[in-house]
């Protein structure tokens, strides 16, 4: 295994068209595309197999080059720079967005190669993989193309580029451009009999045109002024790439099985959508001015609890998928190597029928927040809230997995008993305001009970700080969120303790780590790295508890940490290399929160 044949994380870009995205590397290598939507089987997926799972480069064809990457200013459309000894060249690659409720969507990826400065002989190499490399496919050329056709998915590259053969299932080409001139290959899904055209320069450049004109009309919806624009707004280009517009539901990330640790076993598939990322996502989307996106993901929200789940996991799962499925079988991919030798491969997610009690808090908080901010909630659907909030005033003192979603046994996890609080407390604000009908007598009774707990059983005397769980001693970053969801005053000498106590035990140079996972078994095998989620929500604590300088550090530290194009994997390595699946949703919903509070208070 050559750790060589793989690009860093970091050293990557996405594309989409609010069904799906590619993964763009540095090197002009798209090695992750899922077709027609984020949760399909991969198309290329070299990023997790170099040898096995297909990709699609176009890169210069030789000698020494360097890359550069940025996005078009305010859009997410993506431009590769290649500088050689010869000239430059570039390659820029989006995905044309279609209006919301279109009959039939056309799932396009177009790349438009550019010849800037001087002379550049370019190499495209087509090679793709259907369903994780384990359907094979067909090609079949026409005058202006190719048509890759498989079982249950079929592709046409479409391009006035002369194509060849290469071996029995793959696509090459080389051309050269001189400045001012111009190559186009659209990949497009397709019907199987269908025959590929050619796309004129002025077609492409309308296409786009019209993607970037798309991309800067929604961002300026936006209502912020303050300061790090540039990141709050790159994290919402971000969240919004990753939001599927049939539905409006906004997946955890768009990748599956990237490692949390190169070489273990924390490898997972996040390309479903959390309840727990719920609040954030609205708070986030609420704050920036992005109504529409905020009510779409209400939606579908409402949705979810308003359908029967049975089972001994409560009335909702923690996660679905983006259409709103509740079966998210987990499987392993033996035949894929996994990145850099990460092995297991997972697709699916096993801990979807977890018991955590927390995503009821980030469930009523989000309605809450939508309440508040959006629109007025209806009265069928505080009617199915209130079974919800029945039901987790009879279920909140089991054990659970936890917010971490732990293979190692249940616990009486603190975050989520902070979390059955704010479930309770936001729907007794949402009655009392509003006069909506509730059994108040017993949701104050059992929010009470459950306060009482949280500071006689989750406070550790000794430590003098909040703890994971009733029977242990050892720290957990998610209690940064007892100040931020209002449980405890940010300057209670109990949180200020267990402030200091994790900036001692759990902080590196600003990052945060989750918890010690030596100190507290968590069921998984390997080491993993700093949370980057856990890192924003320190530096909003340091911020309420009015420690502004160190927070603004922290915050400013840790914007060195994003990639190239401001874009941030779910945790960081020892020596600031991304791990996990990348880019994370909750990453940045917890940047855009602290960045959002900490300007406000720096004035």
């Amino acid at each position: 295994m050559n750790g060589d044949k793989y690009l860093p994380i970091a050293e990557h870009g996405i594309i989409g068209d609010l069904h799906s995205i590619a993964l763009v590397g540095t090197d002009g290598t798209i090695d992750w595309y899922c077709c027609p939507r984020f949760d399909s089987p991969s198309v290329f997926g070299s990023i997790l197999d170099a040898g096995k799972g297909g990709r699609y480069r176009i890169a210069p064809a030789t000698g020494d080059w360097t890359p550069k990457q940025l996005y078009f200013p305010d859009t997410n459309v993506l431009i590769t720079r290649f500088l050689t000894p010869d000239g430059v060249g570039e390659v820029q690659d989006f995905m044309p967005i279609q209006p919301a409720g279109a009959a039939v969507h056309r799932h396009r990826l177009i790349r438009r190669v550019l010849g800037v400065r001087g002379e550049i002989r370019f190499r495209v190499e087509v090679e793709p993989r259907f369903n994780y490399a384990r359907d094979a496919h067909q090609v079949f050329f026409h005058e202006t193309g190719v048509l890759f056709r498989s079982p249950d998915l079929c592709l046409a590259l479409e391009t006035a580029t002369p194509l060849h053969q290469h071996g029995e299932a793959d696509v090459h080409a080389e051309f050269t451009l001189v400045s001012g001139e111009s190559a186009t290959f659209v990949l497009e899904q397709v019907p199987e009999n269908y025959v590929p055209r050619k796309y004129s320069e002025d077609e492409t450049r309308e296409a786009f045109e019209a993607t970037a004109e798309y991309w800067r009309h929604w961002l300026s919806k936006s209502r912020y002024t303050g300061r790090w624009r540039e990141m709050m707004h790159r994290s919402a280009l971000t969240l919004k790439l990753m939001t599927y517009q049939p539905t409006g539901a906004i997946v955890a990330a768009p990748t599956a099985s990237l490692p949390e640790h190169l070489g273990g076993e924390r490898n997972w598939d996040y390309r479903y959508t959390w309840i727990r990322d719920a609040a954030f996502s609205l708070y986030a989307l609420l704050r920036l001015g992005f109504t529409e996106e905020a009510a779409a993901f209400m939606s579908w929200l409402t949705d979810r609890f308003r359908e029967t789940q049975t089972g001994g996991t409560g009335p909702l799962q923690i996660m679905y998928g983006i259409d709103g499925r509740a079966d998210l079988e987990e499987v392993i991919l033996e035949h894929f190597e996994g990145y850099r030798g990460s092995s297991p491969v997972r697709i699916g997610n096993g801990a979807a029928t977890q018991l955590q009690l927390d995503i009821y808090g980030e469930l009523i908080d989000s309605v809450y927040l939508f309440n508040k901010y959006g629109a007025p909630i209806s009265h069928d659907t505080w009617m199915d809230l209130t079974r919800v909030i029945e039901w987790i005033c009879e279920n909140w003192e089991q054990a659970d997995e936890g917010i971490w979603e732990v293979r190692g046994g249940r616990q009486h996890f603190t975050y989520s008993r902070l979390m059955s609080w704010v479930a309770l407390e936001r729907a007794i604000r949402m009655a009392t305001t509003r006069g909506l009908p509730a059994n108040l007598t017993n949701w104050q009774a059992a929010r009470d009970k459950i306060y009482h707990e949280i500071i006689a059983k989750g406070w550790h005397e000794s430590r003098q700080a909040f703890v994971q769980h009733y029977d242990t001693d050892v720290l957990d970053a998610s209690l940064l969120m007892m100040p931020l969801m209002h449980f405890i005053a940010p300057t209670d000498p109990r949180w200020l303790s267990t402030l200091d106590a994790m900036g001692e035990e759990l902080v590196s140079d600003s990052l945060v780590y989750r918890y010690n996972i030596e100190a507290s078994p968590d069921g998984l095998e390997g080491e993993e790295g700093t949370f980057s989620i856990c890192t924003f929500w320190y530096v909003e604590a340091l911020a309420r508890a009015g420690r502004l300088d160190e927070a603004q550090l922290a915050f400013e530290k840790m914007l060195t940490y994003a990639n190239h194009l401001g874009l941030y994997a779910e945790q960081i390595g020892r020596t600031g290399e991304a791990l996990g699946n990348f880019p994370q949703a909750f990453t940045h919903l917890a940047l855009i929160s602290a960045g959002f509070y900490l300007d406000s208070q720096l004035g």
